[in-house]
């Protein structure tokens, strides 16, 4: 899991712009059909178009300007979330570059050993075998001797 500030997140500014645009367009789409169909309506001079049309826009408005709020506040969750996690403190230790040590890997432990001298037989007798020359997949001489490039 990358541990990466919410600010320099860019998955997270791009919701956020994109349900604050939602928001707006939504919230201009039912504003400016509302108040066009009441003005009309209370002029006596709607028509057909203005009224039915007009409540599909306001409809669909709504439904923008919902998503868009419903994404505003999936932001605010994220980053409260991500403020209530807590962030692990970096140690940093200076280099001490004037000592002339060197860093000594751990000793093998004897179980270790016994498995590396275990292997190491093992190879021993298959060269004085002769089948350590063996080339077949499942080690056997027959799928050596029988295979022929061309």
């Amino acid at each position: 899991m990358k541990n990466t500030s919410l600010i320099r997140s860019t998955s997270y500014w791009v919701l956020l712009a994109l349900s604050l645009a939602s928001a707006a367009i939504g919230g201009w789409l039912v504003w400016d059909s509302t108040t066009k169909m009441l003005t009309t309506i209370l002029d006596g001079t709607a028509t057909n178009v203005e009224v039915y049309v007009g409540q599909a826009w306001i409809t669909s408005g709504a439904a923008l300007l919902a998503a868009g709020i419903v994404g505003v506040f999936l932001a605010l969750v994220l980053s409260a979330a991500k403020a209530l996690i807590p962030t692990p403190q970096v140690v940093v230790e200076p280099i001490d570059w004037g000592s002339d040590s060197t860093v000594v890997p751990e000793a093998s432990t004897s179980s270790e050993t016994e498995t590396a001298q275990t292997l190491e037989t093992e190879q021993t007798s298959e060269a004085e075998d002769g089948s350590s020359d063996q080339n077949g997949s499942n080690g056997s001489i027959a799928t050596a001797m029988n295979s022929s490039v061309r």
